[in-house]
């Protein structure tokens, strides 16, 4: 009965808009990046997504993932993946209790609301592939036994582009379910000049307090899956995912779920735009982050100096759109 309650319940588009404004601008007192990347990384925890942040050291990715989790009254966990670290390390191992004489499960840091994986990509493939489970299905299951994981939950990893010893590189499965890809960038000038005095006399995240609470957020989310998407929208998403797939210099076109990824996003964007409804322009906004980690380069794009970002910008606009 309560279920059916909360589905008639009709969409708070002014509330949820408000909610993602509070928690895009406490994140921006923090880190000094462009609003549009700030948005899209609240935008990828409203439609219960997973975040990959792939830029240079030093310009602020453990920082997005502290602020974003500070900003939210909810659960944060940390990980420094290393390559001597277990999966039983992420996500818990089963302890025999001698006084109970019983096993007892003890849970691993992914069991949090937003999980921050540092370095994703320097920890074995077997460890980084502990947070398949955990990505798609919002579970843990250990020697038989499945834990669910609390709401919302995100996984918000890290990587450097730039270091590649040492490092085991995600595989195409484990990109396929990250929902996004974003690079921070440098700040401008007079932005990095601020950011060098608050850094260095009062550090703006130790006094970051929540805007949100969890069941707020969780609310929101839910306002995000009920956004409406007409017919004509969705097949000019599927439209858009059979050109990636058709286009020779692409060894390897975008998934059905990225689809669904690209879908998800856009109805998150068209909430936090104060709409009930999703446009095209939602889809193209959110094309790239969504979609250009998920295609592999064939040769002939690779000798033509193309990245995947320019690939997937000349399908958008080579795409026609519903009118």
């Amino acid at each position: 009965m309560a279920e059916r309650q909360a589905e008639q319940r009709p969409i708070s588009v002014s509330t949820s808009s408000d909610a993602l404004s509070r928690v895009t601008e406490n994140v921006g007192r923090v880190v000094h990046a462009p609003e549009e990347t700030l948005r899209l990384s609240v935008i990828c925890l409203i439609s219960e997504g997973h975040l990959i942040i792939e830029d240079f050291p030093g310009v602020g990715k453990t920082m997005l993932a502290k602020a974003l989790s500070r900003s939210i009254d909810c659960s944060f966990s940390r990980i420094q993946f290393t390559p001597d670290l277990l999966p039983s390390d992420v996500t818990g191992v089963n302890v025999f209790d001698q006084r109970s004489n019983e096993f007892e499960f003890r849970p691993g840091p992914v069991f949090a609301n937003i999980l921050l994986v540092d370095e994703i990509n320097r920890a074995s493939p077997k460890t980084q592939a502990a947070l398949l489970e955990c990505m798609q299905e919002n579970q843990v299951t250990v020697d038989g036994v499945t834990y669910p994981l609390g709401r919302p939950f995100m996984v918000l990893a890290t990587q450097n582009p730039i270091e590649y010893e040492g490092t085991y590189p995600l595989p195409e499965a484990q990109l396929d379910r990250f929902t996004m890809r974003l690079a921070i960038g440098y700040p401008p000038l007079a932005e990095e000049a601020r950011m060098l005095n608050e850094q260095t006399s009062d550090p703006p995240l130790e006094r970051l307090e929540p805007v949100a609470s969890a069941s707020e957020i969780t609310a929101v989310v839910e306002d995000a899956k009920r956004v409406f998407v007409e017919e004509s929208v969705n097949r000019y998403v599927v439209a858009l995912l059979r050109h990636t797939r058709s286009d020779e210099r692409l060894y390897l076109g975008a998934s059905p779920r990225a689809g669904i990824a690209l879908l998800r996003v856009a109805k998150a964007l068209a909430l936090a735009g104060g709409r009930e409804y999703v446009l095209p322009d939602d889809v193209k906004a959110v094309a790239v982050p969504v979609l250009a980690h998920r295609l592999i380069l064939g040769p002939e794009a690779r000798a033509a100096g193309l990245s995947a970002p320019d690939l997937v910008t000349q399908s958008v606009q080579h795409t026609p759109v519903p009118v």
